[in-house]
């Protein structure tokens, strides 16, 4: 008993001594630590990109609405108020910031991320084709690199020098980011918008329209003059009381010099003024458009409802998402703010251009926790996409940041759980693809807000080829009792209504929810769930209508989102992408293992540089330090001492 005794303490003090020299991390991975998780000390805080927080959904009205009721003409030339067609693309496309764009998209031209390509390619089945912008605040500071990066990415940040808050890195991109590009667009029907930097107009370095022209070729679509240029003062980017004339002064300028430039063939595929504030509307009627106007591809301007830039930097006013969440589940939030874009509409079809918001999302500075990616923020940008439509912006582009931001459509997990977390696609990536189905492929589609009687539920009638197809209809009251619950009628005048009508609903428990959002009953799944393809199986609604009382009657419940398709031989079935891509890649050849990666979750957290220092795990590196091969001799003496003690005991009988 006493040699087990001192067996028992000797494996003590080893145990202690390889303890004390390895650590293992990821039992709870990060970005999934909650307040309550316990692991010995305080979790780090969740980051924004799958932030927990769930808010309290604003009760309903003290009079209970149970019905609406609707009446349209099945020809669009009887119908008033009907939008400009809609065509060429997807209304939504998506704007990254170019600072994650290997988070996001993928790490090089040869290393594309199957779930942005399923994303995609779920978009491209319903709609033909989708936007894509790189830009943002980073394109300001973007500088070209020769060669290649030593991790394999396109690109890389850099401090830019700048301190003010709404700020990101500069950032260093090389030739393959267009190449990049390029590839995804001979997988998918994906045209691009990229950002030129705007921050040194003495040079004007066009490295960024040069490499895009020449590799991109046809599925580059513009490039962007400056990015919100009326907050260059605000940002310290240009002198007080620089404005509207100083900046046509300098977008006239790099125009000079890309005329002289021979390595850009295209001289007239610019968007401008990209502006986000009502100061710099004077713009409009400055002769800015009349100006420029055959050297741009689109008018374009950028847009949020509210912002965050106090929470996430300290900048501003507090705003408390809580006591906004109210105004998103209200249409009058939507109208009020694309009031101010009417004229601006107007304009741009007297210049016969595109009308593009070009960057907007639930808030900018990253959105509002609780709210961003809640379900009912998906309804106001459903609502906010279809009224932008009906104010006769020709597309739309959802912004992305990176794990730093509340409001992504989609997002890459971190990088040290990326071995064994999927990726996480947020409520706000809905949208684009249901009002890729609300306009279709047909290039004719055309909205009427049909103005509801309440504010919580908006309604759209949809004519393509001069025929009413579509009814758009909203529910955003929050009522687990049922009580709000709408019985919605749709008649036809005249030509009356179908025998049947098909409906697709967008669902969630409630509108404060962030998990459980389905569109025709399939979902991408919750944070760390998704693979960019849709699960579950496809559920259509057909609804037998009344052709003698001349109505189809529509279940709305509270809350929802419902899609009828008035046609009832209308191609509905449109589930997940018929084109997939590969959800798993190859990156080790030797020194594998094979384990429960939710399980086991090995990594120490260092880059490969540091990894060098500390031992490798690297075929042929023999470079080891202090810990590691402290771990090898106590490894070694147990080996040692357990065959000295097997034969101590042997040699005494205690094995028998």
């Amino acid at each position: 008993m006493l040699v087990l005794a001192l067996w028992s303490v000797f494996l003590t003090v080893v145990t202690q001594a390889v303890e004390a020299q390895v650590t293992v991390y990821g039992q709870i991975p990060l970005a999934q630590q909650s307040p309550t998780t316990t692991a010995g000390q305080a979790p780090a805080p969740t980051l924004p990109a799958y932030d927990a927080t769930v808010l309290t959904p604003p009760p309903p009205p003290e009079t209970p609405i149970n019905q609406l009721r609707f009446e349209m003409p099945r020809e669009a030339a009887q119908a008033q108020g009907l939008s400009i067609p809609h065509k060429g693309s997807s209304f939504f496309g998506f704007s990254i910031e170019m600072s994650v764009i290997t988070q996001t998209i993928g790490k090089n031209s040869t290393h594309l991320f199957p779930p942005f390509l399923n994303l995609m390619s779920n978009i491209v089945e319903r709609a033909g084709s989708v936007m894509i912008r790189l830009g943002g605040n980073t394109q300001e500071y973007a500088k070209f690199h020769e060669g290649l990066f030593d991790d394999g990415r396109i690109t890389q940040k850099e401090d830019s020098g700048s301190k003010q808050t709404t700020e990101t890195p500069a950032v260093l991109y090389t030739i393959d980011m267009f190449r990049m590009a390029a590839n995804i667009s001979s997988l998918l029907n994906v045209k691009w918008f990229l950002g030129l930097p705007f921050n040194d107009t003495s040079t004007f370095h066009l490295d960024m329209a040069e490499y895009g022209q020449t590799i991109l070729g046809d599925n580059l679509l513009a490039l962007q003059a400056g990015n919100e240029p009326d907050l260059y003062v605000a940002h310290q980017k240009r002198p007080e009381g620089w404005g509207v004339a100083d900046y046509s002064s300098e977008l006239n300028r790099m125009l000079g010099v890309v005329d002289s430039n021979d390595k850009m063939p295209v001289k007239n595929k610019f968007v401008a003024p990209s502006i986000s504030q009502p100061d710099w509307n004077d713009i409009w009627n400055s002769g800015f458009v009349n100006t420029f106007k055959d050297r741009l591809f689109a008018l374009t301007v950028e847009r949020y409802p509210n912002n965050n830039c106090f929470m996430q930097f300290g900048a501003g006013t507090f705003v408390d998402p809580q006591a906004l969440f109210p105004q998103f589940l209200s249409h009058k939030y939507s109208t009020d703010l694309l009031g101010n874009y009417l004229d601006v509409s107007r304009i741009a079809q007297e210049a016969s251009l595109p009308f593009i918001m070009f960057e907007t999302n639930t808030g900018s500075c990253g959105g509002f926790p609780g709210l961003s990616q809640s379900y009912g923020a998906a309804l106001w940008i459903l609502d906010y996409g279809l009224q932008m439509a009906y104010s006769n912006f020709t597309n739309a582009l959802l912004h992305l940041g990176g794990q730093n931001v509340y409001y992504n459509p989609w997002i890459s997990p971190p990088t040290n759980q990326t071995a064994f977390n999927q990726w996480t696609v947020g409520s706000s990536f809905y949208p684009p693809m249901i009002i890729a189905e609300v306009f279709g492929k047909s290039d004719t589609a055309r909205i009427v807000d049909l103005r509801a009687a309440s504010d919580f539920t908006p309604a759209y009638a949809i004519y393509e080829r001069d025929v009413l197809t579509k009814f758009a209809l909203f529910n955003f009251i929050n009522d687990p009792a049922g009580n709000n619950n709408i019985d919605v009628s749709i008649s036809i005048p005249n030509a009356g209504v179908p025998d049947s009508v098909k409906v697709k609903y967008f669902l969630a428990d409630s509108v404060q929810a962030k998990t459980g959002l389905t569109w025709a009953g399939q979902t991408f799944g919750n944070n760390f769930e998704a693979d960019g393809r849709l699960k579950g199986a496809l559920n259509v609604t057909t609804v037998n209508c009344d052709r003698t009382a001349n109505v189809c009657h529509i279940p709305l419940r509270a809350p929802s989102f419902a899609l009828v398709f008035m046609d009832s031989n209308e191609a509905t079935e449109v589930g997940q992408a018929t084109a997939t891509f590969a959800t798993t890649a190859f990156t080790k050849g030797h020194n594998t293992i094979k384990a429960d990666p939710s399980l086991v979750a090995m990594s120490n957290g260092h880059g490969g540089k540091e990894r060098l220092k500390l031992g490798s795990t690297s075929h042929g590196s023999v470079e080891k330090n202090a810990a590691s091969r402290g771990v090898e001799v106590v490894q070694s003496l147990c080996v040692l001492v357990s065959a000295m003690f097997g034969g101590w005991v042997v040699s005494r009988g205690f094995m028998r």
